[in-house]
């Protein structure tokens, strides 16, 4: 028995010597990168999807962002038409006159309450000479209104009206009111 059992012990350690023999004969490639089975990498998947793998890792910016200034807007202001109380209309003394003009706010800008319509020429006809521009944006049509009084005396009155930015330039058409105060009867 101790004959057979040395002789198979033998045989264990004969065979496990070839056997790694057999295994270090093999040539090796070096590939310079580690070895994945197939499977493994085709089904890889990040352990957290919140974790970039390094083929996702975001590339490094060439150069700084730009910060581009934001376009300064452009106020402008065109006349359309006259609303109420054409030019030249025959008012009585006294009258409260309450004069509306279509306009278009043809600029770029948004008109906030600090943008203004002030007199400019002619007589303030009972109106505070600096109101308020309705509150506009850019590109769309609106109604300026002025409540007046027409002058006790009789004539012919011419009012002008400008708007303004809220730097206190003026910009865009001006409007008017032209009214004919008749004698009193």
């Amino acid at each position: 028995m101790d004959f057979h059992f040395s002789s198979f012990k033998s045989h264990v350690i004969i065979l496990f010597c070839l056997g790694v023999a057999g295994c270090s004969l093999i040539p090796k490639r070096d590939t310079g990168q580690l070895y994945r089975p197939p499977a493994a990498a085709e089904t890889a998947t990040p352990r957290f999807a919140s974790q970039p793998t390094p083929s996702q890792a975001p590339a490094a910016p060439s150069e700084a962002p730009r910060i581009t200034p934001t376009p300064t807007c452009t106020d402008s202001l065109t006349y359309l038409e006259d609303l109420s109380i054409p030019d030249g209309a025959q008012v009585a003394p006294g009258q409260p006159l309450d004069k509306r003009w279509r306009v278009h706010n043809s600029g770029t800008c948004n008109w906030d309450e600090h943008y203004r319509v002030k007199l400019i020429a002619g007589p303030d006809l009972g109106a505070q000479g600096e109101q308020a521009l309705y509150p506009a944006r850019g590109g769309i049509e609106l109604v300026v209104r002025i409540l007046f009084t027409a002058p006790n005396e009789p004539g012919k009155y011419r009012s002008a009206w400008q708007a303004y930015d809220p730097q206190g330039k003026p910009f865009g058409d001006p409007v008017f009111i032209e009214v004919n105060v008749a004698p009193a009867r």
